[in-house]
């Protein structure tokens, strides 16, 4: 491949891996429905030599996934992570997607569908155990992380939709801003995390009880606190500062929570006013609200 490639701004390479059993293959054929061009369990070093076909293609926004998984061991991962950075020197925009899951979810997940790891170790334990090893670096540098523990499939493809759907013309970062409750546990896929359980709870007024964080009532509440209005701006304007630079290194998707109680009123009034500032100034933003459903019983 030469140095001056024709790939442009818009074209992107995907490398899609992850825990075994959390999602892989359905993350391939979501981006295939995307219009992805998708290659499963290519070794990568070939990596380069499907990005030079594209090239030749000469096509202006060409958008190619690559799924890798671990049967082959700790090598190639070393491979996969030389091979990246081949493309990225060569100023072609690549992204790692990395699915994960808790233990407990990927040993039920083998057993329903009494499929073999693809780490032959002496039990299915040992062989997750041994694979968190293999991949503990690629995923710390990965641009997208999902945990699947809780997700379904259709929810798999909501995330993944909100990350590529559009094409993206230059290197803007998307972020995505997620309020959840500390009582039903902390998203394991989270970059940043804010915790507003400081701020008055509307919990304690019966008639904001019943309502969510979305309902005017409570969103007014809860901002009209000054120490609220403080938060958000202080959020806002770090978010500001840390994004560019996160640019810089080649991230390009950032996922903020933003965590209260039982997660429907306060850490829901607090996103959906992160969510709007962002969107205001300019930044791609999504809002996700995971525990607003929950029941009383739940809060």
């Amino acid at each position: 491949m030469t140095d001056q490639s024709p790939m442009t701004e818009q074209s992107l390479v995907v490398v899609i891996t992850g825990m075994a059993g959390a999602g892989r293959s359905t993350a391939a054929k979501v981006l295939e429905d995307l219009d992805f061009y998708v290659v499963d369990n290519l070794p990568p070093k070939l990596i380069n030599r499907v990005v030079e076909i594209a090239d030749v293609a000469d096509k202006p926004s060409y958008r190619l996934a690559v799924a890798v998984d671990s049967r082959t061991g700790a090598y190639t991962f070393e491979e996969l992570e030389r091979e990246i950075l081949v493309l990225q020197r060569l100023g072609i925009r690549t992204m790692v997607v990395f699915l994960d899951a808790d233990d407990q979810s990927l040993v039920k997940r083998f057993q329903e569908t009494r499929r073999p790891h693809p780490l032959k170790a002496d039990t299915l334990e040992e062989s997750i155990v041994a694979e968190r090893k293999i991949l503990a670096d690629l995923r710390g540098n990965a641009d997208v992380l999902i945990d699947t523990t809780e997700l379904s499939v259709h929810d798999l493809r909501r995330r993944l939709v909100e990350a590529f759907e559009a094409p993206v013309p230059e290197r803007r970062m998307r972020v995505s801003v997620t309020s959840f409750g500390f009582k039903h546990g902390s998203p394991r896929d989270l970059d940043l995390v804010f915790d507003v359980r400081f701020l008055p709870n509307p919990h304690w007024v019966a008639e904001l009880r019943p309502l969510t964080g979305i309902d005017a009532s409570v969103s007014e509440y809860v901002l009209s606190d000054e120490t609220a209005q403080e938060f958000v701006t202080r959020v806002a304007d770090l978010l500001a500062f840390l994004v560019p630079h996160y640019v810089d290194e080649g991230k390009a998707y950032l996922r903020v929570g933003v965590g209260c109680t039982g997660g429907r009123h306060r850490s829901v009034a607090i996103a959906e006013e992160l969510t709007k500032r962002l969107s205001d100034a300019g930044t791609a933003v999504s809002t996700r609200h995971r525990d607003i459903e929950a029941t009383e019983a739940d809060r």
